[in-house]
């Protein structure tokens, strides 16, 4: 890639070539980012097979499978080298053409392969069959010198893991086991969930001691049951609000029944002492009649008198 790279301008080699490193790094992680920048590399150099196998591979992470065949055809004309043919074959398989997956595995360019693209075909044309709901072909086509090997090569948990899944589909499950339990010794690197497969065998269920959702789901359940028991207690012992109101307007009623009484008290006290007022006038009135009545019989008397005085005096004249 190096090489091909120098035939840029050095600036335009240097932006490419930034894009391609950032494809690299991101195509197991995040092959979405990691195909964003492969299509800036094919926009800045798109002659250049380093770029068009790199989007190749960026589309077949994302399962583009036309665009990633489409990059990898580039490349393999521009390179001639067959090492993407079996990645070509597997895009056949991803557009739904198990068949010419098959053609594939048999064309002479299988030949020019080495020992881990050989055994990458291999995958492919057993992917295939299974396809073709072939399990018996897909399980004869992964018996190769290869799985026999006790020897760990970088594709041995991959093949070893293929086999037993077959086998699996094939119902022969102590079989399956059996190559599961291989794949796991081969598997360094955990490219595979062959442990996984084999303990769901066994019967065993793993949980995530650092599931941080569990947890919170069991805090989560415990606080709504603990709220629903504080709801019930409070809703047994402690009056609600409608008690409340009800109480309050039982007590505006004693008071309003508290005022009335003590209304008709002040009423009745303020007409007894009006009616003793009244008594009061009455017998003053009266007194002050009795009065007048003695001063008028005085006068009366009075002027009895001096008639008579006077009658006196006027007999004595006449004497």
């Amino acid at each position: 890639m190096r090489q091909e790279l120098l035939s840029l301008p050095k600036t335009l080699a240097e932006d490419v070539a930034r894009n391609l490193v950032m494809v690299a790094r991101l195509i197991d992680e995040d092959p979405d980012g990691a195909y964003e920048y492969s299509k800036i590399a094919l926009r800045l150099a798109s002659r250049v097979a380093a770029v068009r196998e790199a989007a190749g591979f960026a589309a077949y992470a994302t399962h583009k499978y036309s665009e990633a065949l489409s990059e990898f055809r580039a490349a393999r004309r521009m390179t001639g080298n067959a090492d993407l043919w079996p990645l070509m074959a597997d895009c056949e398989r991803g557009l739904g053409r198990p068949e010419k997956a098959l053609e594939m595995a048999g064309a002479p360019e299988v030949q020019k392969l080495d020992k881990a693209g050989q055994v990458e075909m291999r995958l492919v044309a057993a992917g295939a069959r299974r396809d073709l709901d072939q399990i018996d072909a897909a399980i004869v086509t992964l018996q190769s010198p290869e799985l026999a090997s006790s020897s760990i090569q970088p594709w041995t948990a991959r093949l070893r893991y293929a086999y037993a899944d077959a086998l699996l589909a094939a119902e022969r499950e102590d079989e399956a086991r059996e190559w599961f339990a291989k794949a796991v010794e081969s598997d360094k690197d955990g490219t595979t969930d062959a442990s996984d497969r084999l303990a769901e065998l066994d019967g065993v269920e793993f949980v995530d001691a650092l599931d941080e959702s569990a947890d919170d789901s069991e805090q989560d359940a415990s606080e709504k049951a603990g709220s629903d028991t504080v709801v019930t207690d409070a809703s047994s012992d402690e009056p609600s609000d409608e008690d409340d109101i009800a109480d309050e307007d039982d007590i505006d009623d004693e008071d309003d029944i508290d005022d009335d009484s003590d209304d008709e008290v002040a009423t009745d006290e303020l007409r007894e002492n009006g009616d003793a007022v009244a008594d009061a006038e009455v017998d003053a009135d009266d007194a002050g009649t009795e009065d007048v009545a003695d001063r008028q019989a005085d006068e009366d008397a009075d002027k009895a008198g001096s008639g008579d005085r006077e009658s006196g005096r006027t007999e004595r004249d006449s004497d």
